[in-house]
């Protein structure tokens, strides 16, 4: 039986559709999610994620970060950005790690959450470039 995903962004619900397994970026790793999964809510890192029709992947999604709430009837992943991988343009992701970069290296190591912040979005934007490929 399939599990049925949610993605929302800021502004409207962008997909809504049963999956047989969704893999999300977590932010402690990689993260499949099935029908019966135990129900918790991760924080999202930037990075992928596939969506899977019996052990192949359909379509993948690109998501800069967010939240994910899993129950055992539905994975519903709310994110900050979200794009389709086939959309993604190395040059604009490039570019985008080369300010998240510029910003780290001016951000002050003396505030911690300023710089969490700043790796985030450089890690984000990685995983942007990596995507685009």
């Amino acid at each position: 039986m399939p599990t049925n995903l949610e993605i929302v962004s800021p502004d409207r619900l962008l997909l809504s559709r049963p999956v047989d397994m969704v893999v999300i970026p977590a932010a402690e790793g990689d993260m499949g999610v099935l029908e019966g999964h135990t129900p918790m809510i991760v924080t999202l890192r930037g990075g992928t994620i596939a969506l899977y029709e019996g052990d192949r992947i359909t379509d993948q999604i690109y998501v800069a970060g967010g939240f994910a709430e899993v129950t055992p009837e539905r994975c519903t992943v709310l994110a900050t950005q979200v794009v389709p991988v086939g959309e993604l343009n190395r040059t604009d992701a490039e570019q985008r790690l080369a300010e998240a970069e510029a910003a780290y290296e001016a951000a002050d190591k003396r505030d911690g959450a300023t710089e969490d912040a700043a790796l985030d979005r450089v890690q984000s934007a990685r995983a942007m470039v990596e995507a685009a490929g």
